[in-house]
């Protein structure tokens, strides 16, 4: 562990008790050094370390409990979800960004939501299900409410616990642009998704992929 004397203590705590961490490759449940023990290696107090560790808890990287002290714990998804959707790299993206920063991560995942179909018939109900509420919203908030949750199904569908924390990227975008959107024809837009969630039911990987990417990319020419 190194000394730390640079500003932003308790950031910088927070790293070097990740470090620590990865380095030693601990797992859920395995013990940390005491907040006294940090403090010395560290070289700062244990107030500094007690604020770094608070941080961390509230993350589910690191868990205090009583009689045992400190020691890794399981990093709660819903919690990083909600930080991610404030993080400055996310609020100060150029709308491109995003846009493309969605295409990358909802493409990507479409071979393991068919995949996952295969075995889970449940996916393709919960997909259809929200395309069946797009044509019955009442208005333009409401659609944009299960747009959102059409996407973000999609990426649960994948199975890939890690990536769900982006999905706070897709509240970010629809937020931030909604003047965008409201220039969106909600008929193109149910055509788009029930187009999608039918290559999907065949398998057919290649072109849901192009119908997704277009659907995601025509976000661009309304941001003109």
């Amino acid at each position: 562990m190194k000394t730390i004397t640079r500003p932003k203590m308790r950031d910088q705590v927070s790293e070097q008790i990740k470090e620590y961490i990865i380095e030693r490759n601990l797992m859920p449940g395995d013990r940390l050094p005491t907040e006294t023990q940090l403090a010395e290696s560290f070289g700062i107090s244990r107030l500094s370390v007690r604020e770094a560790t608070k941080t961390l808890e509230f993350l589910g990287i690191v868990e205090s409990k009583t009689g045992v002290g400190l020691t890794v714990g399981r990093i709660n998804m819903e919690r990083m979800t909600k930080h991610l959707g404030f993080h400055s790299g996310l609020l100060d993206a150029d709308p491109q960004q995003l846009i493309d920063s969605r295409v990358i991560i909802e493409t990507g995942v479409l071979p393991h939501v068919v995949r996952r179909m295969t075995d889970d018939p449940s996916i393709l109900k919960k997909l259809q299900s929200l395309v069946d509420q797009f044509r019955t919203a009442k208005d333009l908030r409401a659609c944009i409410e299960i747009d959102i949750q059409f996407h973000r199904t999609l990426i649960e569908a994948s199975g890939l616990k890690p990536l769900v924390a982006f999905n706070e990227l897709l509240v970010v975008f629809f937020r931030r642009f909604f003047d965008a959107i409201k220039k969106v024809d909600v008929k193109v837009g149910i055509e788009h998704h029930q187009r999608l969630v039918n290559l999907l039911a065949a398998g057919r990987v290649e072109e849901a992929t192009v119908e997704l990417r277009e659907h995601i990319e025509d976000n661009k020419r309304r941001l003109q």
